[in-house]
């Protein structure tokens, strides 16, 4: 055949790859899921607010929002560090202005001054995706000034149609947040200053945050295609509560004892930046970088 049958193939093939839809990363080769045992919801969680929005389904649990009320669950313990999963399904069409929440906090006991691991779902419009935003807060609460250090995602498949696995691995040297055991983001603790030290509760919740979920505010939240439900199981929760002594062994995300990803999870890790990251605070020239120094070039 010749070289001009070749090149509108060829093209596709680029355009294809180019649009990254539809494909999957490379294997990460260990997946930590699987180290950990599954827990049901009240084995290790109990209601935290909204309980007539919430509804305990076999071993997981759904919650909702409406125009009435969201509603969140805390876990019974508080951990120091440890591995933090769950599975989660979330709601299709127009979801704009709501956020369903998978996360770390001791805003509890310490308000105004806590700290914070997310994985936060950005509601959106219709034929639009998802975005899976991640972000650390330290030492820091709703006195205007926190210091986010976010980064977002989108994600290579559709949330909304199945069950997929989200989690957070914290350790006292790094954070790791895994999708379906793919490592998408690793936060490293190059300072006490710029890393959670204190126990954090594990929270799920939906709430109305439509003054800056969806495109900074631009869309908010309907309440003509509510109840808009997030659906949780397979929850895992494993590592040193704040009760365990300190001889407690934290728990790795790698086949490494000592923790740190391997080879094959840092270049699963990279291609999924590559590919499906859309925002980098580290990348932000309107952002203050002196107030985030893990940013500097070294």
């Amino acid at each position: 055949m010749s070289t001009i049958f070749f090149l509108p193939i060829f093209l596709s093939f680029i355009f294809l790859h180019s649009t990254n839809a539809n494909y999957w990363p490379i294997s990460p080769g260990y997946y930590p899921s699987t180290k950990f045992k599954s827990m049901s919801f009240y084995q290790g969680f109990k209601n935290l607010w909204g309980p007539n929005h919430q509804s305990v389904d076999n071993n997981g649990i759904n919650i909702w929002l409406d125009r009435n009320s969201g509603s969140g669950f805390k876990s019974v313990k508080p951990f120091r560090s440890g591995y933090f999963g769950a599975s989660i399904k979330l709601q299709p069409g127009y979801t704009a202005g709501v956020i369903t929440a998978f996360y770390l906090s001791n805003n509890e006991a310490h308000p105004g001054f806590h700290d914070e691991v997310d994985i936060e779902f950005l509601g959106t419009t219709f034929g639009k995706p998802y975005t899976l935003q991640t972000n650390v807060y330290i030492r820091g609460s709703g006195d205007g000034k926190i210091i986010g250090r976010e980064m977002k995602f989108h994600l290579w498949f559709d949330p909304t149609k199945d069950f997929h696995h989200y989690a957070i691995l914290w350790s006292p040297r790094e954070i790791i947040f895994l999708v379906d055991d793919v490592p998408i983001r690793r936060y490293a603790r190059r300072s006490d200053a710029t890393f959670p030290l204190r126990p954090m509760w594990l929270y799920g919740s939906i709430w109305d945050a439509s003054s800056w979920a969806t495109e900074n505010g631009k869309y908010k939240a309907n309440y003509n295609y509510q109840p808009f439900f997030g659906k949780f199981t397979n929850f895992k929760a494993s590592g040193c509560t704040a009760y365990s002594s300190r001889w407690c062994r934290p728990v790795s995300a790698s086949p490494y004892r000592s923790g740190g990803l391997s080879r094959q999870q840092r270049q699963a890790m990279n291609w999924v930046r590559s590919h499906y990251m859309i925002y980098d605070y580290c990348r932000d020239f309107k952002r203050d970088h002196s107030l985030t120094p893990e940013c500097w070039r070294k």
